[in-house]
């Protein structure tokens, strides 16, 4: 076996090469590995196509759109907060928990998009003092939702065809720029044949599509509920 010695260096301290170019070849394998398994994780973050809710897109102007959605089924986390932020997490860690077993059934729940929060019209300083984040139930799964366990506090909510305003807006949504986004399709409605439906219970929502290991070309969109598309349903189904 060759091996590598300095001068003056006792023989118990004598370095073996081969151990020291089999050290120096992990350490670039375990790099390389390290930056695949990133590579791997964005990808799929951007490529991957997930189930979403369908729609009928009824109108479209430059800055938002109308869209007609179908009956639907999402499983939906209730939080008390005052930071969108915040109650976007709390609540998606245990929808997340309910997609990865944590129901009855004990079933797996493949991811959907998108991840809606709705705000619930309060006196926090963002408006709001509580959320809802809504997870839309693959179509395996819009019959019969898997029960979820009592601990995670989710339940089932049942859409009827509902008439939503959308206005699409990139980068992460944060506290700030959600406020932003909603307070500019709202001045957009204004202009328009369609207002604000009074029966929501929902200021408004928003809806994230992407991972968070995307981080450009993000898609984000505030949905407003709205009245003014029910001559369109005819034409839709």
């Amino acid at each position: 076996m060759e091996s590598l010695s300095f001068p003056n260096t006792p023989k118990h301290k004598t370095i073996d090469l081969t151990n020291l170019l089999l050290h120096r070849t992990i350490r670039k394998k375990m790099n390389f590995t390290f930056f695949a398994i990133i590579t791997i994780l964005c990808t799929i973050g951007f490529t991957h196509a997930y189930e979403s809710p369908p729609y009928t897109l009824i109108h479209t102007e430059s800055d938002f759109e109308i869209r007609l959605y179908k009956e639907s089924v999402w499983m939906t986390a209730p939080v008390k907060e005052t930071s969108f932020r915040k109650a976007t997490n709390d609540g998606f860690h245990r929808l997340f928990q309910y997609i990865e077993g944590a129901n009855l059934n004990n079933s797996r729940v493949a991811m959907t998009v998108p991840v809606l929060t709705s705000i619930v019209p309060g006196a926090g300083p963002l408006d709001s003092s509580a959320y809802v984040v809504h997870f839309y139930l693959p179509d395996k799964f819009q019959a019969t939702p898997p029960l979820p366990l009592p601990e995670l506090n989710l339940k089932p909510d049942s859409w009827t065809t509902t008439c939503k305003a959308v206005r699409q807006f990139s980068g992460f949504a944060r506290d700030k720029n959600t406020v932003e986004e909603a307070g500019k399709l709202e001045t957009s409605l204004r202009g328009s044949g369609y207002s604000t439906s009074s029966a929501s219970n929902f200021a408004y929502s928003i809806a994230q599509y992407n991972s968070p290991l995307k981080f450009f070309g993000r898609l984000n969109e505030v949905w407003v509920d709205v009245d003014g598309c029910e001559s369109a349903k005819v034409a839709a189904y």
